[in-house]
């Protein structure tokens, strides 16, 4: 037992990638980290998503709208992550909210486009149906539009999210970056265990929230399932 001990805490000297020890001594960094993360994450999209539908049924309506919109959304996602954040710390300080802010902002270029292409897709024929026995706007929207929709604005969804998981680390410049508090952190000291450990943390968040979307997806589209 005493050998096994000296042995586990060896990897720590060795400063090597795989260090059981380390997953014990830094459980609780490690639950925090990973919890910070998948908060930021939810919030960070749930933003983009509210705000990328009031955008995308405006540009839909004009042609010079959407150009502005797409091409607003597309110049956002071009502004390096540390100039964006130092553009809201005048705002929002040093803060989640700068984090979140950032990372909605970003999605935006994907979920907008996603929602258009879902709301075009609809069959003109079927907006026409239901049109003709009395749907208004905002019916013909919830009822109709949006579901068939669904699951094009999903897979931008999904996309947007995975992306937000790998951005959010680049919120540890402000401190706000979940499991990238822990990866700067390991590189500043060159600590390999706590490096791949944030890694595959990161990694294994994406594929969980990938995998949780296409469940939801397929729950609220049954009848993709059946078609052909």
């Amino acid at each position: 037992m005493t050998v096994r001990a000296d042995d586990v805490a060896q990897c720590y000297v060795d400063n090597d990638w795989l260090c059981g020890q380390y997953l014990s001594d830094y459980r609780p960094e490690l639950t925090d980290a990973t919890v910070q993360h998948l908060w930021i994450t939810v919030v960070s999209v749930l933003v983009g998503l509210a705000v990328a539908i009031p955008l995308a049924l405006l540009a839909r309506r004009n042609p010079t709208v959407e150009s502005l919109v797409v091409g607003g959304t597309t110049i956002i996602y071009t502004i390096p992550s540390l100039a964006l954040f130092s553009l809201l710390l005048p705002f929002t300080g040093l803060s989640a909210t700068t984090v979140i802010i950032g990372l909605a902002l970003y999605s935006l270029t994907i979920l907008v486009r996603n929602v258009l292409a879902g709301l075009r897709s609809v069959p003109p024929d079927v907006v026409e149906s239901a049109r003709g026995v009395g749907y208004s706007d905002a019916r013909l929207l919830t009822r109709v539009e949006l579901p068939l929709a669904l699951p094009v604005i999903m897979a931008g969804l999904r996309v947007a999210t995975v992306s937000t998981v790998a951005l959010v680390t680049v919120g540890s410049i402000v401190s706000y970056g979940g499991l990238g508090n822990l990866l700067l952190s390991g590189f500043n000291r060159n600590f390999k265990a706590q490096i791949l450990a944030a890694s595959v943390l990161c990694v294994l968040l994406a594929i969980a929230f990938d995998l949780l979307l296409v469940a939801l997806q397929r729950a609220l589209t049954p009848w993709t399932r059946h078609a052909g």
